[in-house]
């Protein structure tokens, strides 16, 4: 039985993710600052700790893991304090990574368009810096300090129907409400992955040989007006899209230029990726009757 740490599993895809491994049987320990009230499997033990303090850390740092998957590291100082705690206690760590570490690109980026191994590594904590400045440099201590065998997933951005951030149900709930949204290119293509495919991707890294940094994305993209022309059709209603506005209605997806990735990597090492053409329409409908459901 694998031994497992989850550094934040309690919601979204981390909690599926904690599911999966316990029904392969592994040994599962979630630890987080205990803030969230969740129902896990009743097998998972739980830990407290401070993911931005050291010393709060060390407490998992106390026993050895087969795997420790970390949600929660955002930045060089969370990644220098994961290196200090772990070396030499861990088989594989699994980093959730993310395409923002990357710029945009008219083409599929592939792994090594950013490259954790030679950039410049500058300590700093996730107060100091930016989300992708944090990524980046979290890669970099990982993958340059070498303390143990590590894989960064580098995902998009990740949807289902309890998604938290509530991006996609922006745009459902603004066509609805007939308000305005603004993108200011339409023709741009972005990529997605399911909630539940991110967890089974991230249960299936630690079976494989694979290291480094890996992309982990749905197959196929979706340009910004054939993801609005969806949800305007599952809707019934014209979505009203204005190039500048208020930041309240500007859209979560709204990237400036295309930003998807290239999955071959992890395809090539047997991960079946799902479909986004399948399963992407099928979510803006359930959002959408639930959005109904609320208003009735």
């Amino acid at each position: 039985m694998k031994k497992v740490l989850v550094l934040g599993g309690t919601r979204f895809f981390g909690k599926r993710l904690v599911q999966l491994l316990v029904e392969a049987g592994a040994d599962v320990t979630v630890a987080t600052r205990g803030f969230t009230q969740v129902e896990l499997p009743a097998s998972v033990k739980r830990m407290t700790l401070d993911r931005d303090d050291v010393h709060s850390l060390a407490v998992a740092g106390e026993e050895q893991w087969d795997v420790v998957y970390d949600n929660i590291c955002y930045s060089s100082q969370n990644a220098m304090d994961a290196c200090k705690v772990f070396r030499g206690k861990v088989g594989k760590y699994v980093l959730t990574s993310t395409l923002s570490v990357y710029d945009y690109a008219e083409e599929p980026l592939q792994e090594e368009a950013f490259d954790p191994y030679t950039y410049e590594i500058n300590r700093k904590t996730r107060d100091e810096t930016t989300y992708q400045e944090g990524k980046r440099q979290a890669e970099a201590v990982f993958f340059q300090e070498k303390a143990f065998p590590v894989v960064a997933v580098r995902f998009p951005i990740v949807l289902a129907e309890d998604d938290y951030t509530r991006r996609l149900w922006f745009h459902i709930e603004h066509v609805q409400e007939e308000l305005p949204i603004g993108i200011t290119n339409l023709a741009a293509r972005i990529c997605f992955i399911h909630a539940q495919e991110a967890a089974q991707f991230l249960a299936w890294v630690p079976t494989t040989s694979i290291t480094g940094p890996v992309n982990a994305c749905s197959d196929g993209t979706v340009s910004l007006a054939e993801l609005m022309e969806m949800i305007a059709q599952t809707v019934g209603k014209p979505a009203r899209i204005e190039p500048t506005i208020d930041a309240s209605d500007a859209s979560p997806f709204g990237f400036v230029a295309s930003f998807y990735m290239d999955n071959s990597k992890a395809k090539a090492a047997g991960f079946p990726f799902w479909s986004l053409d399948e399963w992407v329409s099928v979510l803006v409908k359930n959002l959408n009757e639930e959005y109904t459901s609320e208003k009735a």
